[in-house]
């Protein structure tokens, strides 16, 4: 079942009181296993996540995201009544504001919306927090453009491989993940060298290198969801 939105553009005069709850919550939409995260997230990202690819179910096309959690809809960073626990990908902390063309929109009925942060002062500026947003969403949109073209380079070269991922916990119960995919590091070194000079002046190959790293936080990750279940 589709959520029902009543998306429109943000006006000073017509939601001059309007106000957003940022804090996280499952309420809110946080409770995500695979957030899509852009290349200038990674290096966030990468210290507490898995980075990987997935294909947008839609379209088929390859994404970056970042795994909080094992199971749908659970994000094992997420307590609730208390501060996100690590870094939070910019589409956790985008809330219930989306871009349209140059503008910003807001989905008035978000359960964010209503109480919390005000959007705008007594003067009918932008609030500091609604200026974070904006900041937010200046940065998400060239970072979407990068990441596109990152993940089509990526393409290019042969170096996307599918990853299955299992995990036993100490309840007997298993866990598989299936449709993620991460760098195939033998056709990484494989490369011929200008390829690498070439990556590595277009910033790639640092990136590269934050996902390839990444894999580390996979058993951190399943130790969170081992303690979840214990508890």
């Amino acid at each position: 079942m589709t959520a029902m939105t009543n998306i429109v553009l943000l006006d000073t005069k017509a939601h001059r009181d309007l106000c957003v709850e940022t804090g996280a919550s499952a309420r809110f939409g946080d409770a995500r296993r695979f957030v899509p995260v852009i290349v200038g997230e990674f290096a966030h990202a990468a210290a507490h996540y898995p980075i990987l690819l997935s294909k947008d179910a839609e379209t088929g096309g390859f994404f970056c995201g970042a795994m909080l959690g094992i199971d749908e809809d659970e994000n094992l960073f997420l307590t609730e009544g208390k501060p996100f626990e690590t870094y939070r990908p910019l589409n956790l902390q985008r809330g219930p504001f989306f871009t349209a063309g140059s503008d910003i929109a807001i989905d008035l009925d978000n359960p964010r919306v209503g109480s919390g942060q005000a959007l705008f002062g007594a003067d009918g500026q932008p609030s500091l927090y609604l200026k974070s947003i904006m900041n937010l969403f200046r940065d998400l949109k060239t970072g979407l453009e990068q990441t596109r073209v990152f993940v089509e380079t990526l393409l290019s070269l042969k170096l996307i491989e599918p990853i299955d991922i299992g995990l036993s916990f100490d309840d007997g119960s298993r866990r598989r993940l299936e449709d993620l995919y991460t760098v195939n590091q033998d056709a990484l070194n494989a490369l011929s060298d200008d390829k690498v000079v070439e990556l590595f002046r277009r910033g790639y190959l640092r990136a590269i290198y934050l996902m390839i790293a990444s894999l580390k936080q996979l058993p951190m990750l399943a130790q969170k969801k081992n303690a979840r279940l214990a508890g």
